[in-house]
């Protein structure tokens, strides 16, 4: 965990509790970074340590997950980007490159055509136009099953099944660890609120610079998948890695900050290891 990092509990005009990891110098460029389904900050944990400290990045726990207030309603892709806008408010924030993975993702193109005056960048990792598909169809159904609490190995094959390349096992026990926090009404409410939520309307109407991260061995969304979603949004990038799950993030953690860099402007160079592995995009 990089030394920089804070964590602290902001409350939001709305009065909701929000967990924050935040990094790096504040009135540098923000970097807002938006989590998948039942994680929290952790999810970016092994990206954090490899940014430069002249970007200011924010990851929240999303409301219902991580060290977040957890309210009994509230659990659709407009509601957690209500949140993101309300934090970005708390601290005087005008405008942030927005990152979003998985349920994240929806939540950032939410934002983007919500208000696209306050997103300079978009970067959608692990997405889609529509979070509708018979893999989260058939999700949906195992979760409307779930009690309190969350059976462990319920948890582990469900984020294990995102997986395509191997991560290191103390971090998969963690990310394991953070989905346990979130109550079985969460995971019902969120999932719920993503498969209800059409959000492909406003897709056209996102102008601003965009970028689709993905893997070719992405069991959620299919490559097919990810490159319409490049076709709805005007002007977007795609990067599809071969041999890469839902997870950029966590299974090329390198890559993932090289593109990241490389796309939201100029900064000093990441921490890499001249010695990492390396990915390639088809």
């Amino acid at each position: 965990m990089s030394d920089d990092l804070r964590l602290t509990t902001l409350r939001l005009p709305s009065g909701l509790g929000l967990h924050v990891a935040e990094q790096g110098v504040r009135d540098s460029p923000v970097v807002l970074m938006l989590h998948g389904y039942t994680d929290s900050w952790f999810s970016f944990s092994r990206i954090l340590p490899l940014l430069p400290w002249d970007l200011h990045v924010l990851v929240p726990d999303q409301r219902g997950h991580g060290g977040s207030d957890r309210p009994s309603d509230g659990y659709t892709p407009d509601d957690f980007a209500g949140d993101a806008i309300q934090l970005l408010d708390r601290l005087g924030i005008e405008k942030a490159s927005v990152v979003g993975h998985s349920m994240g993702s929806f939540v950032a193109q939410r934002l983007a055509a919500r208000v696209p005056e306050r997103v300079s960048h978009l970067v959608l990792v692990g997405s889609a136009p529509t979070a509708r598909n018979p893999v989260t169809e058939e999700l949906m159904e195992e979760v409307r099953t779930l009690a309190d609490p969350v059976d462990a190995d319920f948890v582990r094959a469900f984020q294990t099944s995102t997986l395509h390349r191997p991560v290191p096992a103390a971090f998969l026990e963690q990310i394991v660890a953070e989905s346990q926090k979130v109550p079985a009404r969460v995971w019902k409410a969120a999932l719920a609120g993503l498969l209800d939520s059409d959000l492909t309307p406003g897709l056209a109407s996102i102008h601003c610079p965009t970028l689709i991260l993905g893997g070719d061995r992405d069991a959620v969304f299919a490559r097919s998948e990810q490159e319409q979603l490049a076709s709805i949004i005007p002007g977007a990038i795609i990067r599809i890695y071969r041999d890469i799950g839902h997870d950029l993030q966590w299974e090329a953690p390198e890559d993932f900050v090289a593109e990241l860099l490389a796309f939201v402007g100029p900064t000093q160079p990441p921490q890499v290891s001249p010695t990492a592995s390396r990915s390639h995009p088809t």
